[in-house]
């Protein structure tokens, strides 16, 4: 085939100049070899890089370490017992009770096998065979205690008949013994680091976890295990479920991209390059000393989807340069000159966009807006650079670069466009453009209503990332429904002068609050030093129900204070804690909460006494929420403040910002609004795909209207330029949309339900985005970028080629 003549009969372009590009396109082009070795060397490095790589997550790094309920954890939390990072074990009999002498040694067994693993704080560990679980009572000779496992424990029937009347009253029935005595549970609190100074590895010790449970399984036990540590471990445990649906991704791209071009060779350097990047991205991660975790898992795949979004806009136009006569050389560099710009100006809106979530004062989500941000500028180098180069000596089949001319031949022909382009192109009309601009505007009202019910926070009991079917899930079930006191724990902290803990006006606010506390809907029970000074007071008067009250007697507070558990206050009794146990920790329950004890604070805090929260779980989940509600708008705001910002510094001009935006702010509502009716809070796990999304989805708009707002200067219709900028990366736009979110949505088969949630977000929004682009794009500029009173101008042979001429002026 002689690529110099076209089918039509037109001479190829042959104007163009190498040497009248930027600086940065003749260095490059100048030295491809150069850069090439260059490029291969980083990777290699890079690639040597990832054997360094780890997988791991830190409790101090999903908590926000700047709220104030965290700063008041802190400052306390080596005067709380067992608040922070804990992991329950509870350990069950399915064939009898605790009462049996087998069962008891095995959990002895089972608490001397916990005491001894890495992490463990050995201090705090609780079980019915620690020292510090106590019991205590009145008798004949007064108040006495000791601990509830007899000092003379034999394992005899009489030496369980002691353990069960310590049991009664110890007060852990219902803690860490379970409500039918058929299980007890091993109270695990964690330190930050293990004794050599290294961050405890969850996922070694949820496996190490996993092995126990399988040891006391084969006895005839059963053990259920919850805790954030056990929480990751199977959540890292899952990642390679991950990594099969990344794999599915990568084949299904490769295929529709292929399908699309026709063209192996191109196909597999689209694919390729895209891949670099995320070795890139990988490799530096460990550079800079920072590991991936479950929550950042999944952004090597939108770098790799950015990545195909953009090689595919480059590979589009190399593939038609090459189709209408230019050898592959001067193609992949035509191609760099009419793309460097408008690409350039998406990823850079993208990695600005990205790191905006560097604004939330969570870690974990600080280092994945690091790594998502340095994988999206790495794609400046390899897909913006590196793909031309390598197609440069590569280049394309002949026949899939003459394919890809068809749609714009078929117009130099006069034969009848394909229906789907005559349909999008109705939408450049004023009468269509309307109706689409109609339509999104009742989208947008439907969507901003229902949003509203969007909430912040987790909306189901247990572990949201997980299944509700999950192992995890169903040991978090059978705790809440064993014991009376739930795993979802909130603590108030009540500071006081040193010595003044017991003091009856102290205690007298405590018994209040406490009070008001167990009237609201979502606390199944409460415990505090004011609570035990009232079952005292009335067993000190043979149990008369009369004397269950606060009595304001000094000296008989004191001796309660004396021999009360000292998890109820401090050693130097300068600070009260009050536990608040919570039937589950959605964000309506720690939201009422937390406003009362607020609300109460404010009105009885003095100089003798003030509330602080807060501790316990829930208390670090309601700080948590507390920064995700304030930063998601926030977020959202800065995000589009940005893009807003890059796009008119890249058009210079306020309508092009109006075209690119409105479709985007379009799918952040309609997202929202799916995520109410999927039942998804805002969290931590999900906040950053609203600025995933915003990020990707500008990508469309921008390729569209670089073509769109060249073929508007030269004078060409809104109808005539739409429908070039489709055959010229509109229909990539097309190709790419449809690809990523059939490829996510494939994750919606996935075991880890948070991978699930992403899939059918980003899904949605990968489409949406590419509707808004290919439908509102248009509509929009048929009412803010249409010049009035431009006829149609098109001579024989001016096809699209002679435009681009005008492209690359533009990009100059």
């Amino acid at each position: 085939m002689n690529l110099n003549v076209l089918p039509n009969g037109c001479k190829p372009q042959n104007d163009f100049d190498p040497s009248a590009g930027s600086l940065v396109e003749r260095v490059i082009f100048s030295r491809r070899l150069l850069v090439l070795l260059l490029c291969g060397l980083l990777t290699l490095f890079f690639a040597s890089q990832l054997r360094h790589l780890q997988l791991s997550a830190s409790f101090e790094k999903m908590i926000p370490q700047g709220h104030e309920y965290i700063r008041n954890f802190t400052d306390h939390q080596n005067d709380l017992v067992g608040l922070g990072n804990a992991v329950r074990i509870a350990l069950a009999n399915p064939q009898g009770s605790i009462y049996d002498q087998r069962y008891m040694e095995t959990l002895r067994e089972l608490h001397d096998e916990i005491f001894l693993l890495p992490g463990v704080n050995r201090m705090q560990l609780k079980s019915l065979w620690s020292p510090s679980t106590r019991w205590a009572g009145v008798t004949v000779e007064g108040l006495e205690g000791g601990p509830v496992i007899p000092e003379a424990y034999d394992g005899s029937a009489q030496s369980l008949q002691q353990l069960a009347a310590n049991l009664a009253r110890s007060g852990e029935i219902g803690r860490l013994v379970a409500t039918d005595f058929g299980s007890t549970v091993l109270f695990v609190p964690l330190l930050a680091t293990d004794a050599e100074g290294r961050a405890v590895d969850y996922a070694a010790l949820a496996e190490t976890l996993e092995q126990m449970r399988e040891k006391y399984e084969a006895r005839g036990y059963s053990m259920h295990i919850t805790g954030f540590a056990k929480l990751v471990g199977d959540l890292i445990d899952g990642v390679r479920s991950v990594l099969l649906f990344f794999a599915i991704s990568i084949c299904l791209g490769a295929a529709v991209l292929y399908w699309f071009t026709r063209c192996w060779r191109s196909t597999a350097v689209v694919v390729t390059v895209s891949l670099v990047a995320v070795v890139w991205q990988l490799g530096v991660l460990p550079t800079m000393g920072y590991a991936l975790d479950p929550y950042s898992i999944l952004v090597p795949f939108l770098v790799f989807a950015i990545g195909m979004s953009h090689g595919s806009q480059l590979m589009n136009g190399t593939l038609q340069s090459i189709g209408r006569g230019v050898d592959k050389q001067m193609a992949a560099q035509q191609t760099f000159r009419r793309l460097f710009r408008p690409g350039l100006a998406a990823l850079v809106t993208d990695t600005v966009g990205f790191a905006v979530l560097l604004v939330i004062d969570i870690q974990a989500i600080r280092e994945l807006a690091l790594a998502a941000s340095i994988g999206v500028g790495i794609l400046i180098f390899t897909n913006l650079i590196l793909l031309p180069l390598v197609l440069s000596y590569l280049g394309v089949c002949p026949r899939a670069a003459q394919r890809s001319l068809r749609a714009e031949q078929a117009e130099q022909q006069g034969t009848l466009r394909h229906p789907l382009w005559r349909l999008l192109d109705r939408f450049t009309s004023r009468a269509w453009a309307a109706g689409a601009i109609g339509c999104a505007l009742f989208l947008a009202a439907g969507g901003l209503l229902v949003s509203k019910q969007i909430q912040i926070g987790d909306l189901d009991p247990g572990a949201p990332e997980l299944r509700q079917d999950s192992r995890y899930n169903l040991d978090v079930a059978f705790l809440n429904a064993n014991y009376g006191a739930s795993s979802d724990v909130l603590a108030v902290m009540v500071k006081t002068p040193q010595g003044y803990c017991s003091a009856a006006t102290t205690l007298n606010k405590v018994d209040a609050l406490e009070w008001q506390l167990r009237q609201l809907d979502g606390v199944e029970s409460t415990e505090t030093l004011a609570l035990l000074s009232r079952r005292m007071s009335a067993a000190l008067n043979e149990g008369n129900p009369k004397w269950y009250d606060f009595v304001p007697n000094q000296s008989m507070l004191n001796a309660i204070t004396a021999s009360a558990p000292r998890g109820l206050y401090d050693d130097s009794c300068s600070l009260l804690t009050l536990y608040v146990f919570l039937t589950d920790h959605k964000a309506a329950t720690l939201a009422r909460v937390t406003e009362h004890v607020e609300r109460f604070a404010m009105a009885n805090d003095d100089d003798q006494v003030q509330f602080l929260l807060a501790a316990g779980t829930a208390g670090i989940e309601a700080a948590t929420n507390s920064v995700v509600g304030d930063a998601w708008r926030q977020m959202t705001y800065l995000v589009y403040a940005i893009v807003a910002l890059l796009t008119l510094i890249a058009f210079r001009s306020w309508r092009v910002v109006v075209v690119a935006l409105l479709p985007l702010m379009l799918t952040s509502i309609l997202a929202e609004a799916l995520m109410v009716g999927l039942g998804m809070g805002v969290k931590v796990a999900t906040l950053p795909v609203i600025a995933l999304g915003v990020g990707i989805g500008v990508d469309y708009a921008l390729y569209i209207l670089s073509v769109l707002l060249t073929q508007l200067k030269a004078g060409q219709p809104l109808s005539l330029a739409y429908y070039r900028s489709l055959i010229f990366t509109g229909k990539v736009v097309m190709l790419t949309g449809i690809t990523l979110s059939v490829g996510v949505a494939t994750w919606l088969a996935s075991p880890i339900k948070f991978q699930a949630d992403m899939g059918a977000l980003l899904a949605f929004m990968f489409l949406w985005n590419m509707l808004g682009a290919l439908v509102l794009v248009p509509a929009l500029a048929a009412f803010l970028l249409q010049p009035r009173g431009v006829a149609a101008k098109q001579q024989p042979c001016a096809r699209l080629d002679v435009d681009v001429t005008l492209l690359e002026k533009a990009s100059r």
